[in-house]
């Protein structure tokens, strides 16, 4: 055990509420949610930031010594890379991502450059045991997903979004109609359920208005599978609707076929059937023609809105309404009439006040 002064502690990493003066040991356990101090190995002029837990983004740069996680990661845009079967002090391995997200990497999209490099300096300890100079790994989360957990969202309005991949709008459009819910007298909660850790998007929810959040990180998920999944949203949508909000809305993060455990999810009954409305953002018009096809044929739900890239224009509108009859509107320029679209959707229109939708 030794002592180690760091620089930048990542997002990743918030319910282990870490300083900057860390006790790390050299048996580390490779596995996915454990905490590790790595010191950074070159510089990078593009994706070289690392949210921290304070939000903020700060800038990385060659001689960094940082905290992150191991964890797995399968982008279609960005780095993808395993958790190695075991690691020492000494080995290099990669960030993955923004959040803290360390691993070795796999793949990367050209546009994003080689990852940084990372030497491992141990694994952080912390001292659970009051009066005991007893150090254990550290690992990410508040506490342990419970596979086991049920679902309960005790009549509470759900709202879905889902993508046809990343980079669709999913975050905008949940923030836009989360705002817009607000502002007519909704108390919103809203979470994040698939994806790989990062906690910018529930901050943008927080933002618009959300009153709380979640997202499956706290749960001690590093990146979301077909296997965790379904727990994860189950035990979320439970959480949040015990505090009697009058709707939540939870973003699916990566796409309908993507490898994050979307599709588990919405092949899930019992999930499927608390769905109250579900909204599909979309690149462009095919993607909303394949996106809603794979909604009504594999997962036989209908959804209530298309936006994204493909609502940019009244072209990609019309396009979507005439021939996928559903109704299609863009979060970006027209915020309020998407969230208010939406509350009409869920039946929460008699519960909300009277706005201008010009808002």
């Amino acid at each position: 055990m030794k002592t180690v002064v760091v620089d930048k502690i990542a997002s990743i990493t918030q319910a282990c509420t870490l300083g900057h003066e860390l006790r790390i040991a050299d048996e580390i356990i490779a596995e996915e949610g454990v905490v590790i101090v790595a010191e950074i190995l070159n510089n990078k002029s593009s994706y070289n930031t690392l949210e921290l837990t304070s939000g903020r983004m700060a800038k990385v740069a060659k001689g960094d010594v940082v905290v992150g996680a191991l964890g797995p990661r399968k982008a279609l845009f960005g780095y993808s890379g395993h958790v190695p079967e075991s690691l020492r002090p000494g080995d290099v391995i990669q960030m993955l991502n923004i959040g803290g997200v360390m691993g070795v990497c796999d793949s990367a999209t050209p546009d994003k450059g080689k990852p940084f490099d990372c030497r491992v300096l141990g694994v952080v300890l912390q001292f659970p045991y009051l009066g005991e100079r007893i150090g254990v790994p550290a690992r990410v989360g508040f506490r342990r997903l419970n596979f086991e957990a049920p679902l309960e969202v005790r009549g509470v309005p759900v709202v879905a979004l889902a993508g046809t991949c990343m980079e669709a709008g999913k975050t905008a459009a949940a923030a836009a109609i989360v705002s817009r819910m607000r502002h007519r007298g909704l108390m919103v909660d809203a979470f994040k359920a698939t994806g790989v850790s990062l906690r910018r998007d529930i901050m943008a929810f927080e933002d618009a208005g959300a009153r709380k959040t979640m997202i499956f990180t706290d749960l001690g998920v590093v990146t979301t599978s077909a296997r965790t999944g379904p727990a994860l949203t189950r035990t979320m949508l439970s959480e949040l609707a015990a505090g009697k909000p009058d709707v939540i809305v939870f973003e699916l993060g990566d796409g309908l076929l993507g490898t994050y455990g979307v599709d588990a999810i919405l092949g899930s009954a019992d999930i499927r059937q608390a769905l109250t409305g579900v909204v599909l953002s979309a690149n462009d018009p095919v993607a909303a023609w394949g996106g809603v096809k794979l909604l009504r044929e594999r997962f036989h739900i209908e959804p209530c809105m298309v936006t994204g890239p493909s609502t940019d224009n009244q072209v990609g509108v019309d396009i979507i309404e005439q021939q996928l009859k559903v109704p299609a509107c863009n979060a970006i320029s027209n915020p309020a009439p998407l969230g208010d679209a939406i509350i009409e959707a869920v039946g929460l229109g008699a519960r909300a006040s009277a706005v201008g939708a010009s808002e």
